[in-house]
């Protein structure tokens, strides 16, 4: 069975992220332009929020309980280690990723969990806070003298057609 359009999308994002980060060093992704977060942030924060939504509230679970205390929204700013923000990151896509196949546009309307907002509004909302942060990191990497950046979405006409659901 195909994934759901909406869970299509936002691992088209999460690869989009991806290719907008490739080639940083520890250095540059914990360096802090005032009043921005560090680019390690970012993944950790994008890691966080994932756990928080499709792991934690729709399942339970809490595997890299630690990102509660360094990335989350509120938290003191912090710089952490790039690859060990890549690697929290990756396991939580991993383990969110099992759970977000089994949508349907039925799942897609009820709540994530008790009192809070359907599982297809918190899935836009972590697919548009991914672009947000993408671009804030693509302008802190001009901000390092990067060139060549990505300056347009990816392939999205291959890898993530529009398809009605």
């Amino acid at each position: 069975m195909m994934p759901h359009p909406l869970v299509v999308q936002l691992r088209f994002t999460r690869d989009e992220f991806v290719r907008g980060l490739q080639g940083l060093t520890d250095e540059e992704a914990r360096r802090r332009f005032q009043a921005m977060n560090s680019i390690s942030w970012m993944i950790g924060h994008l890691a966080w929020q994932e756990q928080r939504y499709w792991l934690f509230r729709a399942q339970g679970q809490v595997p890299l309980p630690d990102l509660n205390e360094r990335v989350a929204y509120g938290k003191p700013a912090t710089t952490p280690p790039l690859e060990e923000m890549w690697t929290a990151w990756r396991a939580v896509t991993k383990a969110g990723d099992p759970w977000l196949d089994t949508l349907t546009t039925e799942k897609m309307q009820t709540s994530l969990a008790d009192g809070l907002a359907n599982v297809g509004t918190f899935l836009r909302r972590t697919t548009y806070h991914y672009w947000y942060h993408l671009g804030e990191a693509l302008a802190i990497r001009q901000m390092l003298g990067h060139r060549d950046l990505p300056d347009f979405v990816g392939d999205i006409d291959s890898q993530a057609p529009y398809r009605p659901e």
